[in-house]
């Protein structure tokens, strides 16, 4: 039995889980999530508050799914609570982010801005110029926009220019020593 998957999941009020036809439904104040458990293995009740995912067999890859859809559904459950962020910074001489309308568009060292499109259920600020804060109830979306935002250019490690993920830490080389003067 996995040790993640027979943890409980507390539900905070103003949450409820539904699991009917292998769909898991959470909905909560910030909106609603669904999730499609594929195996057929695993079951989840609803009990006295908590959620509850049970395996129904010993296999090895029922104890692989029993840890996961516990850990998808509790992140299901913190989403639709309390939402999901997070903060990424431009670095550079000259480089900004700005909303326009739906769009950020991003002036990162290019010859020409690049626009990158808000997806359907991310929410996308830019707190300053060089502040951009990607959120969701979708921990997995949230995730991946800020990891395409950050792809667009990604921090070099000499001056350490580029989009970095809010106090990530980029390690340093050291510049190219000029041979003059050497023998």
């Amino acid at each position: 039995m996995s040790r993640i998957g027979k943890l409980s999941i507390a539900i905070p009020a103003g949450v409820t889980v539904e699991f009917a036809n292998s769909v898991v439904t959470v909905k909560g104040a910030k909106g609603e999530l669904q999730r499609k458990i594929v195996s057929g293995a695993i079951d989840v009740t609803n009990a006295d508050g908590h959620v509850h995912v049970v395996a129904k067999d010993e296999s090895k890859e029922t104890n692989a799914l029993h840890g996961l859809y516990r850990a998808l559904i509790a992140d299901m459950v913190k989403g639709v609570s309390e939402g999901y962020t997070k903060a990424l910074e431009v670095k550079g001489v000259g480089w900004k982010a700005a909303m326009q309308g739906s769009k950020l568009v991003l002036n990162v060292g290019f010859s020409h801005p690049v626009e990158f499109v808000q997806p359907a259920g991310i929410k996308i600020e830019c707190p300053s110029q060089t502040e951009v804060v990607v959120s969701g109830i979708d921990k997995v979306l949230v995730g991946q926009v800020a990891a395409d935002l950050r792809a667009i250019r990604v921090p070099e490690p000499y001056h350490g220019y580029g989009i970095r993920y809010k106090g990530e830490h980029i390690e340093h080389k050291e510049g190219k020593t000029s041979g003059k003067g050497k023998k």
